[in-house]
C-alpha cells in the first residue's frame, strides 16, 4: 500500500472503504449493490464502495423529487438564494475537504483542485444573489391593465455530470435550477462519486429541504433511467457528444428541455507578431493542466510558419518542466488519467500519430516507474509533423496532448479551426487588432479568447459550443437561468 494516504485529512481517512448509498429525501439509503472507486494515482486505494442505481432508484428519487416540488416552487426566490448562500459559506469551510477528496478520486493536482472550490463557492455567491434580482418582465397593455412575464420553474429536473470536474459542475447545474424552483436529481459520473456525496451533505446543512436535492449513483444505466423518467422535464448533461446525441433523441420523444456541453477540439492560433513566451505559457496550462481531461482544453495549435520553430521549442521546455505525479503529493503539476481505458486511449492516439510519421518533440509514452506505476500516468506530449485532417489535429484526444501545425496566415488557421466538427472554444495570440476582430467575427465557436487561453471562462459569462460542442442554451451567467425556467405571459385587465 502506498503511503499518500498519510496526506489526507482525518475526515476523508474516517471515510475510506465505506459503503456509500443514494441520497433520496434527505435519507442516506443503504445499497443493495456497489461498486468501488479506487485512486487512480495509485490503483491499490480504494477510496469507497458506492450504490450501483438502476431504474428502481431512480424512479424513488423522482418521487421524491416530485413530492417535494410544490413547497420548494412557493418558497420565496429570495429566500432560496439565501439557502444557496449559506451553501456557499459551508462549501467554503470545507474546502479543502472536498478538494483532497477530488483529487483522490479522479487524479488532479491539488492545487488545481482547491482552485476548483474557490470558483464553486464563487459561483454559489453569484447564484444566490440573483435570487434578489431574477425576475420577469413589465409590458404595455392594448387597453386598460398591463401586461407582464414571469418565470415558473419546470419541476423536475435531471442533472449529469462528468468527472473531471467534480464539484464545479454539478454546482454549475445545481445551483441555478434550485434557485428557480425546480428540484433535482444528480447522477454524478462513477469516477467522482465521493464528491458528490459531500456535495449533498453541504446542501442539506445549508437548508435544502428533504427530496429538493436527490442523489444517485452509478454507471450508465441509471443515467439513461433518469433521461427516460416521464417526469423528468428537462435534463442538463456535461460529457461526450456521442452520449449527448443520445440523450436528446430520448428526451425529444416527450418534449423534455435538454442542455448539452459535450466535446471540444479546441485549437489554438499564434501569429507571426503573437508574443510567443506568453502564448507557449498558456498553451501549457490549456493542454496540460488537469492532465488535458477537459473540454475546452487547447489541444491542436496552428503557428505561423515563420516563428513555428521558435514557439515549439518554448512549448517543449515548458511541458518538459512539468512535474508528473500522485495530485496529492506537494509540488505535482500533471496527475494520473482517470481511469486504465482513459490512458490506452491517449496512447493509442500518440502511437497512430507516430506511425503516420508524427514527430514527438517530447512525451509520448505511459510513465509507469517508481512511485508512478500503479497509477495512469502519461507524460505531457507535443507533436508535430501531421496534417489537419489527422484524426489526432481533429479528434478529442482527452489527455496530455497538444499537435503543433504550422499555417500560412490567419486566414488558413481560420478555415482549419472552423472546418473541425466541434466548436466549443478557440484563442488567438496577436498584437493586432484589425486580426483580433476578424477572429472574433469568424471563428465558429461558443467562446473566443485573445491573448489568453481556451481554458479562461468567467462565471458572469455564458458558457457553452456550438457544432458537436452544444446544444440547448449555455451555462454560467444569467443566461443559464432561462434554461431552468418557463416564461409565462399574464394578461390583467380592469
Amino acid at each position: 500500500m502506498s503511503t499518500t494516504i498519510e496526506h489526507l485529512l482525518p475526515e476523508l481517512e474516517a471515510r475510506r472503504g465505506l459503503r456509500h448509498g443514494h441520497f433520496i429525501a434527505g435519507i442516506w439509503r443503504a445499497p443493495a449493490e456497489t461498486f468501488e472507486r479506487h485512486n487512480p494515482a495509485d490503483v491499490r486505494e480504494i477510496v469507497g464502495h458506492f450504490a450501483r442505481g438502476g431504474a428502481d432508484d431512480v424512479a424513488a428519487a423522482v418521487a421524491a423529487a416530485k413530492q417535494a416540488f410544490p413547497a420548494w416552487r412557493d418558497t420565496p426566490q429570495a429566500q432560496r438564494g439565501q439557502i444557496l448562500m449559506r451553501a456557499s459559506q459551508l462549501l467554503a469551510a470545507r474546502a479543502e475537504e472536498l478538494a483532497q477528496a477530488m483529487t483522490w478520486e479522479e487524479g488532479k493536482a491539488l492545487a488545481e483542485a482547491r482552485q476548483e472550490l474557490q470558483r464553486a463557492v464563487a459561483y454559489l455567491e453569484f447564484v444566490a444573489g440573483e435570487g434578489r434580482r431574477f425576475g420577469g418582465e413589465v409590458y404595455p397593455a392594448d387597453g386598460p391593465g398591463v401586461n407582464y412575464v414571469v418565470r415558473k420553474p419546470r419541476g423536475v429536473v435531471g442533472l449529469i455530470a462528468p468527472w473531471n470536474f467534480p464539484v464545479n459542475t454539478p454546482v454549475i447545474k445545481s445551483a441555478p435550477a434550485l434557485l428557480t424552483g425546480n428540484t433535482v436529481v444528480f447522477k454524478p459520473s462513477e469516477h467522482s462519486p465521493l464528491t458528490a456525496a459531500l456535495l449533498a451533505e453541504v446542501y442539506a446543512a445549508a437548508g435544502v429541504p428533504a427530496g429538493v436535492f436527490n442523489v444517485v449513483f452509478g454507471d450508465g444505466a441509471a443515467g439513461r433511467a433518469l433521461v427516460a423518467h416521464p417526469d423528468v422535464r428537462a435534463i442538463s448533461f456535461t460529457g461526450s457528444t456521442a452520449v449527448g446525441r443520445a440523450i436528446n433523441q430520448v428526451a425529444s420523444e416527450r418534449f423534455a428541455r435538454v442542455q448539452l456541453e459535450m466535446g471540444g477540439k479546441n485549437a489554438s492560433i499564434v501569429l507571426a507578431d503573437a508574443d510567443l513566451e506568453r502564448a507557449a505559457a498558456d498553451v501549457a496550462i490549456g493542454g496540460f493542466s488537469v492532465s488535458g481531461e477537459r473540454c475546452n482544453a487547447n489541444s491542436l495549435v496552428l503557428v505561423a510558419a515563420s516563428v513555428f520553430e521558435d514557439f515549439a521549442a518554448k512549448l517543449v521546455a515548458k511541458a518538459s518542466a512539468l512535474r508528473v505525479g500522485n495530485g496529492l503529493e506537494d509540488g505535482a503539476q500533471v496527475g494520473p488519467l482517470v481511469t486504465e481505458s482513459a490512458l490506452a486511449r491517449v496512447s493509442g492516439y500518440v502511437e497512430r500519430a507516430r506511425a503516420d510519421g508524427a514527430a514527438v518533440l517530447c512525451g509520448g509514452r505511459v510513465l509507469d516507474e517508481g512511485a508512478l506505476q500503479h497509477g495512469h500516468f502519461y507524460a505531457p506530449t507535443v507533436l508535430t509533423g501531421l496534417g489537419p485532417a489527422h484524426p489526432v489535429c481533429r479528434e478529442e484526444i482527452f489527455g496530455p496532448v497538444v499537435t503543433l501545425v504550422p499555417v500560412a496566415d490567419l486566414e488558413s488557421a481560420i478555415a482549419v479551426a472552423n472546418a473541425l466538427p466541434y466548436g466549443l472554444a478557440s484563442s488567438l495570440y496577436t498584437r493586432d487588432l484589425a486580426s483580433a476582430m476578424q477572429y472574433v467575427k469568424r471563428l465558429e465557436t461558443g467562446l473566443v479568447h485573445v491573448n489568453c487561453a481556451t481554458t479562461v471562462s468567467e462565471l458572469q459569462m455564458p458558457y457553452g459550443g456550438m457544432k458537436d460542442s452544444g446544444h440547448g442554451g449555455r451555462e454560467m451567467g444569467r443566461y443559464v437561468l432561462d434554461f431552468y425556467t418557463e416564461p409565462q405571459a399574464v394578461y390583467l385587465r380592469y
